[in-house]
């Protein structure tokens, strides 16, 4: 039996006229962007021809030498990212229970929790490791500060929408039976909520091991600054092997966080 494909659908006109329509607009706003940008386009590819054959075989040539103060560095961003994130772990639960409809039954709490972690997430870690470094000093704690709050921001948030999700017939059954708040917090919710907060904590900190990376550019430590002294010295040769060095840690930790999280949830 010869098997008849059903006919193709056909394309409305006006479909097309929308689709026209998007891709003309985009490409307006790229040539209106290009040619807002105040760029000496001759120049900039002629510098970057010049950098390009004078800086990437040197970055190829890592400078070995360096290797235990770059590891230490390492370590100390590694410390901050691991600090940071688990003080925003621990800020961002009470923030998102009360962003969480279902916890609070309240609109106003609601709304003023979301509200908040809306207000945090809109600093960049980087202009947070500024504020803090103008706080309290350029050092590692400025560091540790910017990535705590930085991060309370998206685990608030996430936190909250966990919090939304759970089943809540477990815990009308148990306010049907006559426990009480705290009995429900620790039988009924906490019970539902701890693998994806804990998976979501370890993502956190996985990000923030990259965010940690660049944080002593402005004096927060760890190893943006000897990415800044070895950029001002145009020592290439150990920015090479600092750019090695954060690849293979980022990419060990990437590979751990995403086996532990996979064996969690």
């Amino acid at each position: 039996m010869e098997l008849v494909l059903p006919p193709k659908k056909k394309r409305s006109g006006l479909k097309t006229l929308r689709n026209w329509g998007i891709f003309l607009f985009l490409t307006v706003m790229y040539i209106w962007t290009f040619t807002g940008i105040d760029i000496d386009w001759g120049r900039a590819f002629e510098r970057m021809i010049n950098n390009f054959q004078r800086v990437i075989p040197k970055l190829f040539n890592p400078e070995w030498a360096s290797i235990g103060k770059v590891w230490t560095a390492m370590v100390e961003t590694l410390y901050i990212a691991f600090a940071g994130s688990l003080m925003a772990a621990i800020i961002a639960i009470p923030l998102g229970f009360m962003a969480a409809q279902n916890m609070t039954k309240s609109k106003v709490l609601t709304t003023f929790g979301k509200w908040v972690l809306s207000g945090i997430r809109a600093f960049p870690d980087l202009i947070l490791a500024i504020l803090f470094v103008v706080a309290v000093g350029p050092n590692p704690f400025a560091g540790v500060l910017a990535i705590a709050i930085g991060s309370t921001g998206m685990l608030g948030k996430l936190y909250s929408e966990v919090l939304e999700s759970i089943d809540m017939n477990i815990v009308e059954a148990m306010e049907a039976s006559g426990a009480n708040k705290v009995q429900i917090l620790f039988h009924g919710v906490i019970p539902q909520i701890i693998p994806e907060f804990l998976s979501y904590a370890i993502y956190r900190f996985e990000i923030d091991v990259r965010a940690s990376t660049i944080l002593g550019i402005v004096g927060a430590g760890g190893i943006g600054t000897l990415i800044q002294f070895a950029q001002m010295n145009r020592n290439w040769e150990e920015m090479g092997l600092i750019l090695l060095v954060i690849v293979v840690v980022v990419t060990i930790i990437d590979f751990l966080s995403a086996s532990i999280r996979k064996r969690i949830v």
